[in-house]
């Protein structure tokens, strides 16, 4: 699988990224032989960048990866977590609890070390803290070994800025903003390079928005969303493509996103992405879909506190 270099940092990811938000069962029940596999078929077609965190089944995501990493050498693999977030209203940046978390992931995963460990959704807190407090403490652990690269990750835009303004970060992960329908992550990308900062994408499918499966019942989407995005996919069906095939192509096509993270605990649906991403973009195709999604282009929603978001249109 094709690799880009990862800002400043020297490390190098693939394209597709393995996220492992599904083993932690966030978004359905697993079968744990299953999602075990679907790690290892990551690894063998080339996703070899992993990205977690605490969060996810609040704590079941880094013990399973503990399990489904523990006879692969560690040079084999790049390994992300996160912390900060521990539970749907729980939050914690504490210093005391950022060497706590960075501990307690090492251990739960098996490894002496993290590639990549981010505040996860800074949002939902006084981002003055992430400043003052939590990144000083992370980069301790960064001195004492136990972190290769840290920075931020969460929803919106504004938390990029806020932070690179007042600090340095070696690398930033967003989600759901550089897709077919919202492509906001893409409009911060010379701000990203003038800081240096490695840029990570997330979240392709913009949680099944952009897929043929049904939306989870917490999908934010309103109605007149959940309509034009259905007509992009029965457009892509007419044409016989999988619209999730051309979001994943989208999303990947940017060289300036080093990788698109993505997670299944369905190892033929990884096996699957792969293959996507090694075959060409229809780019007809791509043309007639975002004309179909330009009513619905850039449409986001609010998380976290208010001052902390981007500003709605009108």
């Amino acid at each position: 699988m094709e690799t880009r270099d990862l800002g400043r940092t020297g490390i190098k990811l693939p394209v597709v990224s393995f996220g492992a938000s599904s083993l932690g069962q966030e978004f359905r029940q697993i079968d744990m032989a299953e999602a075990l596999r679907a790690v290892h078929v990551a690894l063998d077609v080339g996703m070899n960048f992993i990205d977690t965190s605490p969060f996810y089944g609040r704590g079941m995501s880094e013990v399973m990866l503990g399990m489904a990493l523990r006879d692969i050498p560690r040079d084999q693999y790049i390994l992300g977590t996160k912390l900060g977030r521990y539970d749907k209203d729980h939050f914690d940046f504490s210093a005391k609890r950022v060497a706590e978390s960075v501990d307690v992931s090492l251990h739960r995963m098996g490894v002496d070390h993290l590639d990549i460990c981010l505040c996860h959704d800074i949002e939902f807190v006084d981002m003055a803290q992430i400043v003052d407090e939590t990144l000083p403490a992370l980069r301790q652990a960064q001195q004492q070994g136990k972190v290769r690269f840290v920075g931020i990750s969460g929803y919106p835009m504004h938390i990029f800025k806020y932070v690179l303004e007042r600090t340095d970060l070696d690398v930033v992960l967003s989600y759901n903003h550089y897709t077919l329908q919202n492509t906001m992550f893409g409009d911060l990308v010379p701000f990203l390079k003038e800081k240096g900062v490695g840029i990570m994408n997330a979240a392709p499918f913009s949680a099944r928005l952009l897929t043929n499966a049904p939306l989870p019942p917490w999908h934010r989407a309103p109605d007149d969303v959940r309509s034009v995005a259905r007509q992009a996919a029965d457009h892509c069906d007419a044409a016989g493509v999988d619209i999730a095939q051309l979001a994943l192509q989208f999303s990947i096509a940017n060289p300036d996103m080093t990788t698109c993270v993505t997670g299944s605990a369905n190892p033929e649906r990884v096996k699957q992405w792969a293959e996507w991403a090694n075959e060409p973009l229809d780019e007809q195709l791509l043309s007639e879909v975002l004309d179909i999604l330009k009513p619905i282009h850039n449409w986001f929603y609010t998380e976290g506190q208010p001052e902390n978001n981007d500003q709605l249109p009108g």
